[in-house]
């Protein structure tokens, strides 16, 4: 697949709404019952939104890239999808543990490092914004 980036805008889209709804009804009660906390709650459902949003940036990176299939907006790419996996996944583990009675405070410090792919993400949008010849 020369540029896969519509298909986990989908992958990442779809998996985002169900673990969405996930957070809003089944997690909603574990902290009702006070199996999970507030922190953690909101931990998850900011794990989903940013997965939600950069799922659409990946759409958008897609689009960017038939028209601009440059190394920089390929980068982008990655760097969106992998900041993905490690942000938002390592929090869905991190915040879930007294769910799954399962121990992953090893993946906490892989969280910031998917904020910084992330951010690197935009900054190659921002370098490759730079380099457009001017109209």
């Amino acid at each position: 697949m020369k540029n896969p980036f519509l298909f986990l805008a989908g992958l990442f889209g779809t998996t985002g709404v169900a673990l969405g709804a996930l957070g809003a009804h089944a997690l909603k009660e574990k902290l009702k019952a006070g199996i999970i906390d507030s922190f953690q709650y909101d931990a998850f459902d900011k794990g989903t939104k940013y997965q939600l949003f950069h799922a659409i940036v990946l759409l958008f990176i897609f689009f960017l890239y038939r028209s601009y299939p440059t190394k920089l907006v390929k980068i982008s790419g990655w760097l969106f999808t992998i900041g993905i996996l490690f942000f938002s996944v390592s929090i869905y583990f991190l915040s879930t543990q007294p769910i799954t009675k399962m121990n992953f405070s090893w993946m906490g410090p892989i969280t910031p490092v998917g904020g910084i792919l992330l951010m690197s993400g935009w900054v190659c949008i921002v370098i490759q914004a730079l380099k457009l010849p001017k109209d």
